[in-house]
This record gives structure tokens, C-alpha cells and sequence, in this order.
């Protein structure tokens, strides 16, 4: 949930919308929980375990579409607090009295349920065959993700939890597609600072304020609005602290934002502390009878018989004395709303304060040494356990996890080449081959990477990463899917299969430069083939059949005449027998006109 009152909507100006390529070899924090409950939703009565499916399907995805370092982080026991809100939360939607049963001390944690937990049971052990890292958090996954964003371990978190940036986090991706169609819906701290002017401890007295997921109310009667208007009168060091002294009934004076109207007035000396005089036809400063006399210096026209100009609808005097007397009446009223909120603040009695404060500064979620940091390493998957585990909870063939799988397995080879050149084979079987072509996928260039096979045609047991990546998240795959009928999958007819797929181009660079290089000189030998081979035709268009062609193709009508042509060629031959309109079809269907050139004057 994280901070109540539409506070989405409140940082929406301030997304970016990133493109495919924007966490190319970044490491990123996922919230587990976030995926599972989005996943269930999404096809909940589709699929056969939807957030095993999916989530299988978004880690390959993330891993090698997107050449993302993942990390997911996994909740932990809830606080005491959380386990409160839930229990609100339940009864709210329920409409179930909670007085009617038995509730929960505020000491005692509330467990989750028991099914969710298996699921997450289950995925943990899905992302860790596929060779990537899990953390376990001590209360909240958004909170462990945040310090890790903060303290530098991964460049952004994933979660859809507001406050995320309560915990610190400098940059969230709230809605990822991994379709690769659509852009990026990334947060980032120092746009919020400089559109909104708030920190992170504006930011949690803003929660404090409207709702949190330790307190879902929040102060009755302030609304979004009023709360961030409210914070913007404190300095991040001082706002906290003011709201403690406000929540315990010590009302203190306005805040030196909101100036005195006592201090106002003592600005100038000059301008005097009641408002002056204006005249009522005008609405000048001076009396009407002076001003029916002589016109004023504001009203002074060319001719002074004929006095002041009579003042129009709406009218506001901009007079030193009056522009004072509104400065004053505006701090009045600032002074009487802050006074108000104030007030609101103080009458909440379950105003919680410092046990939700603490949570959100708290930089110990993850319970692992400040100074050895968190153990984040990347493995290679383990396939026969992982083709087990999928075969027992899928159902799904061998070669169908083989099929999926490649596209991770050919970027951990990529990058192994890139790092640690070394001999070695993707599956043990597959090795690099040639790169076929350039391809655009989202806008964004690939190298089409063939992978050969040279121990017999067993290519029905791996597929191409072009048939996985079209698939997405898995959501409209079928499990039955004939490898043979995969197009990327061929037999060269000597008993050598190969596969193609479609693998980042500086990642294919860095790990095999020579084969750039030959595919590069090739693509130029090429063109300059193709080039040669248009001279013939070129000399050919000069020769003078062409020119022929050329000139007579200017004169369209004398071929192609129109309608109004036609009719007075035969009313011609009609009247004097000549045979104009017989020579004239011979010269249309002259031999000197190509298919080509015919074709286009028939269109124009």
C-alpha cells in the first residue's frame, strides 16, 4: 500500500519513463511479495501455479532481455504495528466488527497467511535454481530494497510500496512491463527534492499526516493537500521534531516561514498601522472631496475640469497602505489555519509518533554486518534440479525448461567471454557460430547470433531466444509448443543443427570482437558486390533506347490519354478516316517502354 491519500498521484509529474535499455548491467533490488500478489491477480484462474509461471518467465526476462543483476528480497516477520493494520484493513473491506473477536496485542506479530507464505517458500526456491541471489529481511522487503538502494549495494528497486522512499530509496520502478513495448515508470529522489521541495522526512511526517501501513487513518479532517502545505513550513531537520511536540499537546507558535503580522507591520515605519483614506468614486487614496476638486496624481487626465476616472468592476488599490493591510490579512489567515492543524494534530489521541518514525529512519532491515555488507553473487542455474522442481510443480517436459532457459544460459556465456575468455559451450553442446544479421526489436538494435551444434541434430531440445522473448512473461505461452516448428531451429543437413537468437550487441562486441569484425567486413564486401553489380544496368539506362524511354515517358498523355483525349481522337477519325488513334495504341505499346516504367505512368 504505502502512503495513503493518492500519494502516487502526487509524484506522478515527476516520473520518468525510461527506455528498453535503461538497466543494462545494473543490479536491482525486486520486492518478491509484490510480484507474487501482482502475478496472482493477473491470472490467478489461467494457469497452473500463476506465481510460479511467472515468475520463472519475468527472472529470464529481467536476466537476459533486459541484461538486468537482480536481487530479490523476501519479507520478513511483520512488526507488531503492520500486524495492527492488517487486521484494520481485513475489517474494513470484510465489514466484520473486530470487537466481536479476539484481538491481537500490540506486542505480538501477526504471521502471514499460510498459503502466501508457502508460495513465497516456493518461489525463493525457483529463483535460487535459477542462480540468483535472495535476501531475507528482518520486517519489511520494500524496507531491506531501500537500504540497499541507499547504501549503493543496487541501483534501483522494484516495488510498487510509496514508501519505499520512507526507507531511503533514491530511484523505484513502479510499473515494469516486461514486454519491452512499454517505457519505464522510474521514480527518482532528486526529482522529487527539486519539483516538490521535500526530503525524506518531509515525506514521513506527510505519511504521519494522511495514513501509512502502521497507521491508516492518519489525523482525521487533514487530507493530502493540507499535510504536504503543512510540512513545507519546517526545514527537514526540525519537522519531525515539531510534530512529536505538536502530537503531545504543545502547540507552538507559527514557524519563522509564516511571519507575524506584528512583524510585518514593523518593516516600515513609515506606512501607518490603519488604512488610509480613499476616495469612493476612484478608489484612490484621498477624500472624494478633494478628488471632485482636482483629479488625483493616479486619475491626472489632460483636462483637470474633468476630475477622477470613476474606478471600474473589481477594482484593487495598489497603494503602499493597502497592499500592506492584504499582507497582513493573509498572514492572519496562515497563522489561524496553522493554528487549526495544530489543533487536529493535538486532539488525535492515537497519533502514532515515534514507533513509526523509528521504523522508517531504521537502517538495520536486513540483520547483515555494517561493515561486510550483504552477500550478493550471481550463479550459473542449476538445469537438471531446476527441470526436476518445474516437472513436479508444472508439469512441464524437459525440453520444454530447456527451450525457456536458453536465453539466460547464452548471456551468462556472453558474459563469461566478455570478463574470463575461455573455452567453453552453451549447455555443453552449443557454441558460438557466426552473427546472421542486424535486428531491430523495440527500437533498439541485436545481433542475430547463430549457435552451432556438431554432435548430432538433437536441436528439438533448445530453442531460439527470438521464440522465448516473444512469449513475455509466459502469460500466453503454451507448454506444449513442438520445438520442431521452431523456425530459429534448423539442420544444415550434415548433421550439424544450429539455433539463432537475438543477443545485445555491445555484450556480443566485448565478448567476441574478431566475429564483429569479420560480420562487419563481410556486410561492406557486400555492398560494395551489390554496388558493382548495379553499374551494367546503370549503362544500360543511357544507351539510347533508354533516352527513348526516358523522353517519351515525360509526354504521359500521348500515352496514356485521357478520357476528353480519347473521345476527341475518335470524333477526329470519325471526320477525316486518318488513323491517328491506331498509331497512337502502336506507340503505347511501343517495346522501348519497360514493365516497370509503364507500371508508373499507369499510377501517376
Amino acid at each position: 500500500m504505502g502512503v495513503g491519500g493518492k500519494f502516487w498521484d502526487l509524484l506522478k509529474p515527476y516520473a520518468r519513463a525510461e527506455g528498453f535499455d535503461f538497466l543494462r548491467d545494473k543490479r536491482v533490488a525486486v520486492d518478491l511479495s509484490f510480484w507474487i500478489i501482482q502475478h496472482q491477480t493477473a491470472i490467478k484462474e489461467h494457469a497452473r501455479k500463476p506465481h510460479l509461471r511467472l515468475i520463472f518467465f519475468r527472472t529470464i526476462n529481467l536476466f537476459s532481455k533486459f541484461g538486468v543483476y537482480p536481487v530479490f528480497v523476501v519479507d520478513g516477520t511483520p512488526s507488531p504495528l503492520k500486524s495492527q493494520t492488517r487486521i484494520s484493513r481485513f475489517s474494513r473491506f470484510s465489514g466484520i466488527v473486530l470487537k466481536d473477536f479476539l484481538v491481537v496485542e500490540e506486542s505480538v506479530p501477526v504471521e502471514r497467511n499460510r498459503e502466501f507464505s508457502r508460495h513465497v517458500q516456493e518461489c525463493v526456491e525457483l529463483v535460487e535454481l535459477l542462480g540468483m541471489p535472495v535476501l531475507y529481511a528482518k520486517g519489511e522487503a520494500e524496507a531491506l530494497c531501500a537500504q540497499l538502494n541507499s547504501e549503493g549495494y543496487v541501483d534501483a528497486c522494484i516495488t510498487s510500496d510509496s514508501d519505499a522512499f520512507l526507507f531511503g530509496a533514491k530511484s523505484i520502478i513502479k510499473n515494469f512491463c516486461s514486454n519491452g513495448k512499454e517505457a519505464f515508470e522510474c521514480y527518482n529522489m532528486e526529482d522529487i527534492e527539486a519539483g516538490l521541495g521535500l526530503k525524506r522526512k518531509h515525506l514521513i511526517a506527510i505519511s504521519l499526516l494522511v495514513g501509512n501501513d502502521y497507521d491508516l487513518t492518519g489525523v482525521q479532517g487533514i487530507g493530502l493537500d493540507t499535510a504536504l502545505r503543512f510540512v513545507r513550513c519546517f526545514s527537514e531537520e526540525d519537522v519531525l521534531n515539531r510534530l512529536r511536540e505538536i502530537g503531545n499537546g504543545k502547540v507552538s507558535s507559527a514557524p519563522t516561514s509564516i511571519k507575524s503580522a506584528e512583524n510585518c507591520a514593523d518593516v516600515d515605519r513609515n506606512f501607518p498601522s490603519r488604512k488610509q483614506l480613499h476616495c469612493s468614486f476612484c478608489g484612490h487614496p484621498g477624500s472624494k472631496r478633494d478628488h471632485m476638486k482636482s483629479s488625483c496624481e493616479f486619475c491626472m487626465t489632460s483636462d483637470d475640469d474633468e476630475g477622477c476616472l470613476r474606478k471600474p468592476k473589481g477594482f484593487t488599490c495598489g497603494c503602499p497602505s493597502c497592499d500592506m493591510i492584504r499582507k497582513q490579512k493573509g498572514q492572519r489567515r496562515m497563522e489561524n489555519w496553522y493554528a487549526k492543524v495544530c489543533l487536529k494534530i493535538a486532539e488525535d489521541l492515537k497519533f502514532h509518533r515515534d514507533e513509526i518514525i523509528e521504523l522508517y529512519l531504521c537502517n538495520d532491515n536486513g540483520g547483515y554486518p555494517a561493515s561486510d555488507g550483504p552477500c550478493i553473487s550471481w550463479s550459473r542455474p542449476k538445469i537438471e534440479m531446476l527441470i526436476d522442481f518445474l516437472k513436479f510443480h508444472q508439469n512441464w517436459d524437459p525440453s520444454y525448461v530447456r527451450r525457456q532457459i536458453f536465453p539466460m544460459m547464452s548471456t551468462i556465456f556472453l558474459r563469461d567471454m566478455a570478463n574470463t575468455p575461455v573455452e567453453s559451450l552453451v549447455f555443453g553442446t552449443f557454441e558460438f557460430g557466426s552473427i546472421q544479421r542486424v535486428k531491430i526489436r523495440y527500437g533498439y538494435q541485436f545481433y542475430v547470433v547463430k549457435w552451432k551444434h556438431a554432435v548430432g541434430n538433437i536441436s528439438c531440445t533448445v530453442p531460439s531466444q527470438e521464440s522465448s522473448m516473444q512469449q513475455g512473461d509466459g502469460s500466453e505461452l503454451d507448454e506444449f509448443v513442438d520445438v520442431l516448428d521452431d523456425p530459429s531451429v534448423s539442420d544444415t543437413g550434415d548433421g550439424c543443427s544450429f539455433l539463432l537468437t537475438d543477443e545485445n550487441m555491445d555484450l556480443v562486441r566485448a565478448a567476441f570482437p574478431e566475429k564483429v569484425e569479420s560480420f562487419w567486413q563481410e556486410q561492406e564486401l557486400k555492398g560494395s558486390k551489390t554496388r558493382k553489380s548495379c553499374t551494367p544496368r546503370s549503362l544500360e539506362k543511357e544507351s539510347p533506347s533508354s533516352l527513348n524511354t526516358r523522353s517519351t515517358q515525360l509526354s504521359i498523355t500521348k500515352f496514356y490519354r485521357s478520357v476528353k483525349t480519347q473521345n476527341h481522337s475518335k470524333q477526329q477519325v470519325a471526320s477525316d478516316g486518318s488513323d491517328n488513334l491506331d498509331s497512337g495504341k502502336r506507340t503505347m505499346c511501343s517495346p522501348n517502354l519497360t514493365k516497370s516504367a509503364r507500371r508508373r505512368l499507369l499510377f501517376e
